[in-house]
């Protein structure tokens, strides 16, 4: 019989930093042997190419997924063949529940960019929990998060103006990345100008003018997919259709 292989925290620490589930693996409470068998199921990497399909709609709940490297957006295609964009799915964020309800999944998860995720089988995930309350009340707190996510794709289409639509989700971006340690205001867009304007309902067009009127407002600078945020109460300003009296002006770019 070989001997059992020593358990890092240090490497599962390094692993896992930059992960929106981290306290999955790690909550307060657990000793060695359940945070081993948390790593057994929780660090199982699936590497996928750049439009590679992780599930497809009717593909039956096996695992919930953590992007480890990479991002993913999920998608439905309608009877004419034209596809809607429901989200996008950052490193670090869980992403799969959409099956949780029925059993089956609803939508087609792609890979934006070559990824990894971290695979989680959803039975044994539940089972576990169970048996570890600090595990099971993160579980429900890392959904409560998916399910903010959807409140604020919604909250996206209600707004009536296109600049705000582009504002907001530019904004809502910038706070995903802040909440995952990453910088929040100098960042590199990693679904196109195309995949935007089908999650916000709007035209290629109007995306690119939208941003193309912030750069020029000074609000942010847009060099292909890097945008860098300069005015932060002006962004937030435009995402709130400029309503609010106490943001300034946002800052005209010099033509020179």
């Amino acid at each position: 019989m070989t001997d059992p292989i020593p358990l890092s925290l240090a490497r599962l620490r390094r692993s896992c930093a930059e992960c929106s589930i981290q306290q999955l693996c790690m909550p307060s409470g657990m000793n060695g042997e359940d945070m081993e068998r948390l790593d057994l199921m929780a660090r199982r990497r699936r590497p996928l190419a750049k439009g590679e399909s992780l599930y497809r709609a009717g593909d039956p709940l096996k695992s919930v997924y953590v992007t480890s490297e990479g991002s993913f957006k999920t998608v439905v295609v309608n009877a004419a063949g034209e596809e809607h964009v429901l989200g996008f799915h950052l490193q670090g964020e869980l992403f799969g529940l959409d099956a949780v309800g029925t059993g089956q999944h609803r939508c087609e998860a792609v890979a934006l960019v070559d990824s990894q995720v971290c695979e989680l089988p959803f039975d044994r995930l539940t089972s576990i929990a169970i048996k570890l309350p600090s595990l099971q009340q993160q579980l429900l707190r890392v959904i409560g998060q998916c399910a903010d996510h959807d409140h604020d794709h919604v909250e996206v289409l209600t707004r009536r103006q296109a600049s705000e639509r582009i504002a907001l989700f530019v904004h809502g971006l910038a706070e995903r990345y802040r909440r995952s340690g990453r910088p929040a205001s100098d960042f590199h867009l990693p679904m196109s100008r195309d995949e935007i304007a089908r999650y916000l309902g709007l035209a290629l067009e109007t995306v690119s003018r939208g941003f193309s009127r912030l750069h020029e407002d000074g609000i942010i600078e847009v060099h292909g997919r890097r945008v860098r945020i300069l005015d932060e109460d002006a962004l937030y300003a435009a995402a709130n259709g400029g309503t609010d009296g106490e943001s300034p002006e946002p800052r005209k770019r010099s033509s020179g």
